[in-house]
């Protein structure tokens, strides 16, 4: 599915959700509700705000049948949501968070209006553009970012210059930035003239601002940032502010990474 129009397509070219056992722990049937990610859902089960069939659950571990349970946070009642798994090109200009102090567009409002239980898969800054997902599966949100799993992520940098071989082995070798070390997994330039240079970094860590600080401390101006690949994911010729849906297979591949 891509946005503009709404469209659908035959139920394979979606994604599906996954078959769950008919008796699932609390904390990931939460996750699955689109409460929280599992480990937050673990906190909010600990604080006693979770009932199951009218009686509050505290202890974790405890295992329920989403078919013949009833559980509810605050008092609302919760039932498993269909996953929804979302690539979408964030365009320039755009944030990431659901609000907004500084009243910037957000890429929330880039979906369909009834998805307001979508959240952001990490983050891209607000300048820099391309490929992020937006899913309401809390726990396949935080295995997804989670440093453990080193989840490749390639991005196209244009900066200011002339970047050299050297700075190319700086970048893999880990440049110090704000009290961190930095690297690339792989780095390459793709194109260079006396003003601007294209590089594709390949990055796994995931942190904050990462190639924006790293391109800092090598005394180059980034011009452009674009993520153009997550895992086996690509952002092929998904125009800005469009999105699409997942397939199964490419859901597949990547859970198959965790």
């Amino acid at each position: 599915m891509e946005n503009g129009r709404p469209c659908h397509r035959p139920a394979q070219n979606q994604s599906r959700r996954l078959i769950r056992p008919a008796v699932v722990r609390l904390q990931k049937f939460l996750a699955e509700a689109g409460v929280a990610s599992r480990r937050a859902s673990e906190l909010i089960i600990a604080s006693g705000r979770v009932t199951v069939n009218g009686a509050v659950t505290s202890e974790l571990g405890v295992k329920i049948n989403p078919a013949r349970d009833h559980v509810a946070v605050d008092g609302r009642p919760l039932k498993a949501k269909r996953k929804l798994y979302i690539a979408l090109h964030k365009p320039p200009g755009y944030v990431c968070t659901r609000s907004d102090g500084q009243a910037r567009d957000k890429i929330a409002d880039l979906l369909p209006k009834e998805w307001t239980e979508l959240f952001s898969v990490g983050r891209l800054d607000c300048q820099s553009e391309g490929l992020i997902f937006l899913t309401n599966d809390g726990d396949f949100c935080l295995k997804l970012t989670h440093p453990r799993y080193q989840i490749t992520r390639i991005y196209l940098a244009r900066v200011e210059g002339r970047v050299t071989p050297e700075m190319l082995r700086q970048c893999i070798a880990g440049v110090e930035s704000e009290g961190e070390t930095l690297r690339a997994l792989r780095a390459r330039l793709i194109s260079a003239n006396n003003s601007t240079s294209v590089v594709e970094l390949a990055l796994t860590e995931g942190k904050n601002r990462e190639v924006r600080r790293m391109m800092t401390s090598l005394r180059l101006t980034v011009l452009r940032l674009q993520r153009v690949q997550i895992g086996p994911i690509k952002l092929g010729e998904l125009r800005p502010g469009r999105w699409r849906t997942l397939t199964e297979p490419e859901i597949k591949s990547l859970v198959g990474m965790l």
